[in-house]
């Protein structure tokens, strides 16, 4: 039971609030954004997705830059308030064809009917894009793609050396085009988080791949449609189907620990052919959800050592090395590394010639950041940073800092080594041929090396 549901830009401006039940005090959306921005300095790292102040329970998840909040005062489960916080933002974004404060500020008479129907007297009524084209009236604005900043990582989708056509992130599902009829395109993403932990001498501890494949269509008719994966997929540890039909686990098969499938995907020649057959619904859906613990070569090799140069002096030596083909390229890379609390400074050496680079020293969390705008297959980059300290100290310098964690983005490939094969249309005339986008990207979950 939700009692308010707010939208808040990145500078804490309430753009979208709605309150259904009246038990929160109306200042709730300015509490909960003065909470979130000084946590850091308060508690230490980023705000938890749920935490309670003066007995609210608020509840919030970030996407595309924008704060989408929730509240009540009862008991609810946090997992279905987060869940129902994200299909919120996916029905949004269908309806508008992009996300962002732009949008939501010249659509709000649409999304208020949006928020209207999905919730009703604070309890969840319908999260389906199908499902309320019956009862939304309002038609979307469209926002000008040549005026739109970067979108995150679906616009770091290319296919080759060309990008993506703009209308991919733009273009609202529901929506007719202005001319002519529509273009019929689908477009298909198979995104993958992987979660790596590296030792201090360098050996792989854990890792794990979260991928999911999603689907976004533009087809008129409501065509089949099949999507084939690769035929040496297994499914389950024992080399096992999903309808316990048993297949080769050879060396070069790929194993996932688990899975499961949208409600429309249609499993009858899975475990022959490794192919799913779905009606799509509107808007964007997840096709299907994987889990993978078998070893993969991780995309990034980290080594990071910390050594005393003398009793008041130290010396932190980050190397990275890109272990992806050169025909790749890696953006919006960052690295964090706790420093040992009583750093007083930081001065950094970069490599000859190195672009793009960023260095800083956050003093009031004692944390060295580097960020590379980019990082090509193959290649390696290192950073030095001296520490200094206005004390002399005995303790454990390698206990006290560390260890490093990174984020970066990787259009066009993926770790698990998962492919769609095909993508076929049930086509309804010879003149029929959609277009047909398939992508990949890989991002960090959680990539750590310890010291």
């Amino acid at each position: 039971m939700i009692s308010q549901l707010f939208v808040l830009s990145q500078r804490g401006d309430s753009i979208v609030f709605r309150d259904y039940r009246g038990e929160v005090p109306k200042g709730s959306a300015e509490i909960f954004f003065r909470k979130v921005k000084f946590w850091k300095e308060d508690e230490g790292g980023d705000a938890p997705p749920v935490f309670n102040v003066d007995g609210v329970n608020y509840f919030h998840v970030k996407v595309a830059g924008l704060l989408f909040v929730a509240t009540t005062r009862v008991n609810v489960s946090p997992s279905l308030v987060l869940e129902f916080l994200q299909r919120n933002a996916r029905v949004i974004k269908d309806y508008l064809g992009v996300l962002n404060e732009e949008s939501l500020r010249k659509n709000f008479v649409l999304v208020y009917e949006l928020l209207d129907e999905m919730i009703d007297f604070g309890y969840v009524q319908a999260t389906s894009t199908e499902v309320l084209k019956s009862f939304i009236f309002s038609e979307p604005i469209m926002i000008d793609a040549a005026c739109l900043p970067g979108l995150g990582p679906a616009s770091f989708f290319v296919q080759g050396a060309k990008r993506m056509p703009g209308t991919a992130v733009t273009k609202s599902v529901v929506a007719n085009e202005s001319r002519g009829r529509n273009r019929e395109e689908i477009f298909v993403d198979v995104i993958e988080k992987i979660s790596v932990t590296f030792s201090a001498s360098g050996y792989v501890l854990t890792s794990e791949i979260d991928g999911t494949i999603q689907m976004k269509s533009y087809l008129t008719g409501n065509p089949e449609i099949r999507l084939a994966l690769n035929e040496e997929l297994s499914i389950g540890r024992g080399g096992r189907t999903i309808h316990d039909y048993s297949s080769s686990s050879g060396a070069g098969t790929l194993i996932l620990d688990n899975c499961n499938f949208h409600e429309s995907v249609q499993l009858d020649s899975f475990d022959m052919d490794r192919t799913l057959s779905l009606i799509a619904p509107d808007g964007e859906f997840s096709v299907m959800n994987y889990r993978m613990t078998q070893e993969f070569r991780p995309p990034f090799h980290i080594n990071a050592l910390i050594e005393k140069l003398g009793s008041l002096k130290a010396e932190v030596i980050i190397k990275v090395r890109a272990e992806f083909p050169s025909s790749v390229t890696a953006n919006t890379i960052l690295l964090e590394m706790p420093l040992p609390a009583y750093t007083s400074r930081v001065s950094f050496e970069l490599e000859p010639g190195a672009v793009g680079n960023t260095t800083d020293f956050k003093e009031s969390s004692k944390r060295l950041i580097w960020g590379l705008k980019k990082i090509v297959g193959g290649s390696e980059h290192m950073l030095r940073a001296k520490l200094t300290f206005p004390q002399e100290t005995h303790g454990n310098i390698n206990k006290e800092a560390g260890p490093v964690s990174m984020t970066f983005t990787i259009p066009m490939y993926n770790a698990s080594r998962l492919q769609v094969k095909y993508l076929q249309i049930a086509k309804k005339s010879p003149t029929s041929n959609p277009y047909r986008w398939v992508r990949y990207v890989t991002q960090s979950n959680s990539y750590v090396a310890r010291l």
